[in-house]
């Protein structure tokens, strides 16, 4: 014998099965409340870690200061290298019976200090260039190294081309 209430049977069964996935879809949205909640954690742990993300910085510039060391150490090695070679092939170049150039003309390195008398004094532009080229050799020839380096470091005065 049923009891006799309000709401029938098959109305209760459709009340239970509607609570039944109105509670599924609450605990749906609060799972996936909890995963957007857990995932802007992390985000925020990963943004805003400012040590460690300090500590990846000062690395990569480790690293690169170190390559930038390496790479103009190679620079320089390979700028030397090919100075003494452009120095020796200007003196074979310019002591060849070969050579192509007139009396007037200047090997690289004397036309460079002929650049640097004409800028060393107002009294230089006034002086003739002889002058100018002994007084030159006579500083070189009193200090050990030259007062004025080739433009590739290895060349010297114009007293050695004369």
């Amino acid at each position: 014998i049923e009891d006799e209430t309000q709401v029938s049977r098959a109305t209760q069964g459709e009340q239970d099965n509607y609570e039944m996935h109105v509670r599924a879809a609450n605990i749906v949205r609060a799972g996936e409340s909890l995963m957007k909640l857990v995932s802007d954690l992390k985000q925020f742990l990963i943004l805003n870690d400012f040590p460690s993300v300090n500590e990846a910085i000062n690395q990569r510039n480790q690293q690169l200061r170190s390559l930038q060391e390496e790479c103009d150490k190679k620079l320089i090695a390979l700028r030397d290298e090919i100075s003494i070679d452009l120095y020796e092939l200007e003196e074979e170049y310019y002591s060849s019976s070969y050579s192509l150039c007139d009396s007037n003309d200047l090997p690289l390195c004397e036309a460079y200090w002929r650049q640097d008398f004409a800028t060393l004094s107002p009294e230089s532009l006034s002086m003739p260039l002889a002058a100018a080229t002994a007084e030159q050799s006579v500083a070189t020839s009193q200090s050990s190294t030259p007062s004025h380096p080739h433009v590739n470091g290895h060349g010297a005065g114009p007293a050695e081309h004369s």
